[in-house]
């Protein structure tokens, strides 16, 4: 049996003196898709930062991939909640995917006929082949997600963390953008944060609500919008399990 992508102990986060993660005790599998709920300011980008190790955590433990968090860049894809950008740079979206290939490069080393190659693989994989000459700056809110989720697929990842990449985009695209998710998950461990609590119910392996605490729920339990609603704004107690 293979250990967990992704392991929590009773992990806890302070910042500036704020208790922000509070005992979080968390597995996930090979092959999980955890949809990760909860209300804002809950701690669930924190979350993601610890795993990719990017923050501290002050009590616990916390393995990826069996070794310490940011141990394992080019194992992981991270699709961010919001990119801060110039909107008037002079940058195409194949160059943003090309971006997602850092990882797998040395220093000052040149793209090279693979990552051209895995760049449009990923590409098309995320629906975007239209939208490769385009300027950033010029695309719509969801064009521009699955823009990034191209370039963490640029990267080879075994694990993909996305920040709720469906926040302020129509409908209609947060629906393809989740089909998109539904086809990656046949080969990839993903952790999704979100608020669309009665889209996710379909697509996701476990769901847990994240305030300061966690909770696991099963599934078919949070199918339930109305009940997820409420485990959002109460403090849920700590995973045991």
């Amino acid at each position: 049996m293979k250990p967990p992508v992704i392991e929590c102990d009773r992990l806890s986060v302070d910042l500036g003196g704020v208790r922000v993660l509070d005992g979080v005790t968390l597995s996930v599998g090979d092959g999980d898709f955890l949809g990760l709920v909860g209300p804002n300011g809950g701690g669930k980008t924190t979350l993601l930062r610890v795993i990719l190790g990017l923050e501290r955590f002050s009590a616990g433990r916390v393995m990826v991939f069996g070794g310490q968090p940011g141990s394992s860049p080019g194992r992981i894809g991270y699709v961010p909640q919001r990119l801060f950008f110039d909107r008037e740079f002079p940058i195409s979206v194949r160059d943003l995917v090309l971006m997602g290939r850092l990882s797998k490069k040395k220093l000052f080393q040149h793209y090279n006929r693979l990552d051209r190659e895995v760049v449009d693989e990923a590409i098309h994989q995320a629906g975007v082949e239209r939208l490769v000459e385009r300027r950033i700056g010029d695309l719509s809110g969801g064009e521009l997600q699955r823009a990034l989720i191209a370039r963490a697929l640029a990267g080879e990842p075994e694990l993909l963390l996305l920040d709720e990449p469906t926040a302020s985009i129509d409908p209609q695209m947060k629906t393809t953008i989740y089909d998109l998710i539904e086809r990656l998950k046949e080969r990839l461990t993903i952790v999704l944060v979100t608020h669309d609590t009665a889209l996710i119910s379909r697509y996701v392996t476990k769901i847990a609500t994240l305030n300061v605490t966690l909770e696991l729920h099963e599934p078919d339990v949070t199918a339930d919008r109305e009940s997820l609603g409420v485990a959002a704004t109460q403090k849920p107690v700590s995973l045991n399990s």
